[in-house]
């Protein structure tokens, strides 16, 4: 048995490869058609948490955010500066502290969940990375096989080729014995 076929000698091969090499040889070995959707493990496996973080994500930066924060922002400023102030009940005058806390504390808060939103975001470009290698990897050796397989169409047509030929040439040379026979042949 050659060492290629030996069993032991397959699996120290498929030892030593990387885990996304040796995902995609034993897919290869056992012939399983099994797709990855790589959307579907991210959806399932996501936590209470990382939801909220990536709503959160989406809303904050959305122009519905940003239009719904600058109503809110000049709201604040007319109420406090041209409603309240004249009747001298301003729980906010200029220059607006109690809303610069308020602006601190959203910042605080978003700028965190933001960031675990972008490591979801991160970790699952890392993940769609390794799968693409994966498909990549497995057209590779696709591709591969079906060079071997031309390669072994065409040595095959070579050989036919030339028995053919060497056919051809015992055919013409019984007919130049043949005519040889008969009137002399010129140089």
């Amino acid at each position: 048995m050659p060492a290629d076929h030996d069993p032991a000698h397959t699996n120290s091969k498929l030892a030593r490869l990387g885990a996304a090499e040796r995902r995609v040889m034993e897919y290869l070995l056992d012939q399983r058609r099994v797709t990855r959707d790589v959307n579907r493990e991210l959806e399932e496996n996501r936590r209470l948490g990382e939801r909220v973080a990536d709503r959160i994500a989406s809303f904050g930066g959305s122009w519905t955010f940003i239009l719904l924060f600058l109503v809110v922002l000049v709201g604040w400023v007319v109420l406090n500066s041209l409603v309240l102030a004249r009747r001298g009940g301003a729980f906010d005058p200029y220059p607006y502290i109690l809303l610069n806390l308020f602006l601190s504390m959203i910042a605080a808060l978003q700028a965190p969940v933001i960031m675990m939103s972008q490591n979801r975001m991160a970790a699952r470009d890392r993940l769609e990375a390794t799968h693409d290698y994966e498909v990549n990897l497995m057209a590779e050796v696709e591709i591969r096989t079906l060079h071997d397989k031309l390669d072994q169409l065409r040595d095959r047509d070579w050989t036919s080729l030339v028995v053919q030929q060497q056919e051809q040439i015992r055919l013409l040379e019984r007919l130049l014995e043949r005519a040889g026979d008969g009137p002399a042949r010129q140089v």
